[in-house]
Parts: C-alpha cells; structure tokens; sequence
C-alpha cells in the first residue's frame, strides 16, 4: 500500500492531465471518491475531467451542482481519454465495466491508475492501489491523498469522501467497519459535513415511482430454504409503470436482508436485454462465489453480477438452486 501510494503521487505530480471515471451505475462510493479525487487534482493546478458512462443518479445529483461529470458520448469526449496523461479508474478492477469508455481507455497511451478495495483485479491497468480490506475506496483515496504535499481537504472534498465511505459501509455498519474507519470519518466532519444533510440526500429524497416501484418489489418476495434465503425482482412492467429505471432498486437488498433468520438477499432486476443480480449474505458465507458463477464477482457479503439475453424466471431458479450449497449447514437460530 504505501509504495503504491508514494508511486501514484509521485505521477501526479509529473503530469499534468488526468481523466477520472468509473463503474456502470456508479454508486456514492464511485460518485464521491471521483469528485474527491477532481477537486484535489484541481487543487494542485492541474487539468481533471470525470467521465462516466452512465448519467449520475438522482440521489447524488446534489454533488455535482456544477455538471461536471460528463455523461460519455464518443465523438465529443474521447480526446479526452485518448489525450490524457493519467487515467484514474476507481471503485473498479474489471474494464468491461465502464462499458462504452472501455475501448478507449484501452486505446489510450495514457497510464492506467486503478483504486479500488474489490477482490481479483483484472490486468489491465499501468498502477494498481488495491486494499481488499477497505471499507470502500473513499477510504483508500483519503490516504492517498493525506500523504499529497500541498493538498489541503476542504468542505467539498470532505463531503466527498464522507458520502463514498458513508455508503460503502451502509452508513457504518457493514463488515470491515472499525476503530479506522470512524477515526476517518471524525477528521472529515471537523471540515464541516453535515452527516445528517448527507444523509438525507441520498437515501431520503426519493421519487413517487421510486417507492412505488418498492411496493411493487416486495410484493414479489419469496422465502426460500428454510426461511435461509429471501429475494425480491424487478421487471420491465414494474419499471415502466413507475416510471423508473434499474437505477431506482440502489439500496433494495436491504429488505429481503432485513428478514429474521435471512442469511442471502438477492434482488433480480430484468434487464432490457438480461438480468442483472445483487447479492448480499451474513456471516461468512462466501456469496462473491455465487456470484462468479454467473459470470460476477464481489467481495466476502456483497456481490453482483449482469448477464445479457437471459430469461429472468430462468435464472431465478438457476440461482436458488445453486445457493443452496452456500447455506449449507447454516444455523438461523444460532
């Protein structure tokens, strides 16, 4: 970590142009870390732009009230990533998942910077800062950037960090969460966060389809295995009828999680060409390997996975087959 760390700002410093992105669907980890990121680099007197490949989510709109992230379009932003000094890659180690940016970024003669704390980073990039213990990579990114001479965090750059590290954790309760963590956390409130306002924006400022869209969701709850597994889907109907997007189920595992004696969650959202997969499990139940066989991956409780032309009531019951080796042996009155 900490030669990583030394090599990073030492290209920072060298050069001078730097393209910033992130996953498909980036969450407030991806979002705050990216602006973090932009906001230090500019800080420095340098030239940053953000470019994702997806429109940022109604819920972190509030961060970007001056449009800076750009929604990727090829013909008016590839110079960017064609011209760039340094590529940063954050809150991912898998190309395919910044989707239309991928080409281009593998076109590039800029170096490529990966931040991320997921497991099993593929070998695409130039420079890999990869701590699989971390909650999240706004914690990742905040060392990095304590260690940047003439960095200065500031209100915005704190808020930054808070709201990637405040999620990752889901507000400071998942796994890997300790002394660390909440030790960053009381640094960057000294800079003026407002963890209750932060809050309020990202997870209570929901639209009317949204939470319809979650009435419609937990009607389709099922409890399998025993009472072991919950899950819950999302169809094309109930998008269209809510007028919402696969964008609108962030945070939804939670539910089926919620359960008493659940120990994997799982939330199936069809696609227009697919389903895509979130899964969450307690304890010490491997659920990034459920993942992986469905072609996704994750870490030890949350994991994911996006397949293209596929059935949703096929791999529905792919899944729930397949998890009950899993959850094998687990006692839900322990």
């Amino acid at each position: 970590m900490e030669t990583a760390i030394e090599n990073i700002i030492e290209l920072i410093k060298r050069n001078h142009n730097f393209v910033i992105t992130t996953h498909v669907n980036p969450d407030g980890d991806a979002i705050g870390s990216e602006f973090a990121l932009h906001r230090a680099i500019r800080q420095l007197g340098k030239n940053a732009v953000i470019i994702n490949h997806n429109s940022t989510p109604d819920n972190y709109l509030w961060m970007d009230p001056d449009n800076l992230i750009l929604h990727f379009i090829p013909e008016h932003h590839r110079d960017h990533i064609l011209n760039a000094d340094i590529i940063f890659i954050l809150d991912v180690n898998q190309p395919d998942r910044l989707r239309s940016l991928e080409p281009f970024v593998k076109q590039s003669k800029a170096l490529k910077v990966v931040i991320d704390h997921h497991l099993e980073p593929h070998p695409f990039g130039d420079h890999y800062l990869i701590d699989h213990d971390a909650t999240s990579t706004g914690e990742i990114l905040y060392k990095l950037l304590m260690k940047l001479d003439d960095f200065k965090i500031d209100k915005e750059i704190a808020v930054a960090l808070y709201t990637a590290i405040m999620t990752d954790t889901g507000s400071f309760r998942f796994p890997r969460t300790d002394t660390e963590t909440h030790n960053i956390a009381a640094h960057l409130l000294q800079f003026g966060v407002d963890p209750t306002q932060i809050y309020v924006n990202v997870y209570e400022n929901w639209t009317c389809g949204r939470m319809r869209l979650l009435g419609e969701a937990l009607d389709t709850m099922k409890n399998v295995h025993d009472g072991k597994v919950a899950y819950i889907m999302c169809t094309q109907k109930m998008f269209k009828d809510t007028g919402t997007t696969e964008v609108a189920t962030d945070n939804f595992t939670v539910y089926p999680m919620s359960i008493k004696g659940v120990v994997v969650g799982i939330l199936f959202n069809e696609l227009q060409n697919g389903v895509k997969i979130s899964f969450r499990s307690k304890g010490d139940i491997p659920i990034n390997e459920l993942a992986k066989e469905f072609g996704g991956n994750g870490h030890l409780n949350a994991a994911g996975a996006r397949l293209f032309d596929k059935k949703l009531d096929d791999i529905i019951k792919q899944v729930i087959e397949k998890v009950g080796k899993y959850i094998a042996g687990v006692n839900i009155n322990k």
